[in-house]
């Protein structure tokens, strides 16, 4: 089974990602769609109840901030690490709609992204095939006092006993 790693913690990860081209034959299970298929079908997958939708980028965040209470996590693909619009849908949907749920970066995900990801709302990575997912999740601590403020801290001098 892939594991992620999520909460600070690798895991087991039993969700499937249906591709835009495969939305016609749904897997059993835990699926993750995308954001097109879900608008185009709500109602039927929000009853079916184990589904996750995807953001791709240049797609809008926006566009599920009503329906983030019927989906069960939102995960935002990078199609490449040179690619930095996820992390804007992140900050986005933790700051202005106050989302509290998994968000989950997909696609190109490189060790060296998952901290300055955390700081923008992510709080679990799908790596890239063939990463070392334990070398990543070490990777996550190294910098212990970040000066800037993000939507996980304030700033350094508001943080000063």
């Amino acid at each position: 089974m892939p594991k992620i790693i999520k909460d600070q913690q690798i895991q087991d990860d039993s969700w499937q990602l249906v591709a835009k081209d495969a939305t016609d034959n749904l897997p059993a299970g835990d699926i993750i769609v995308p954001v097109e298929f879900w608008k185009e079908n709500t109602e039927d997958l929000s009853q079916r109840g184990n589904v996750a939708v995807w953001i791709d980028a240049g797609e809008e965040a926006e566009s599920i901030a009503e329906d983030l209470d019927k989906i069960a996590f939102v995960a935002i693909n990078f199609p490449a690490f040179t690619d930095g619009r996820g992390y804007s849908y992140a900050r986005l949907l933790r700051e202005r709609y106050s989302y509290q749920g998994e968000i989950r970066a997909i696609g190109d995900v490189l060790q060296d992204q998952l901290q300055h990801m955390t700081r923008c709302g992510f709080n679990s990575f799908s790596l890239k095939e063939g990463k070392n997912i334990e070398t990543a999740l070490a990777g996550l601590k190294t910098i212990n006092e970040p000066y800037q403020a993000a939507t996980d801290l304030p700033p350094l001098f508001r943080r000063r006993v």
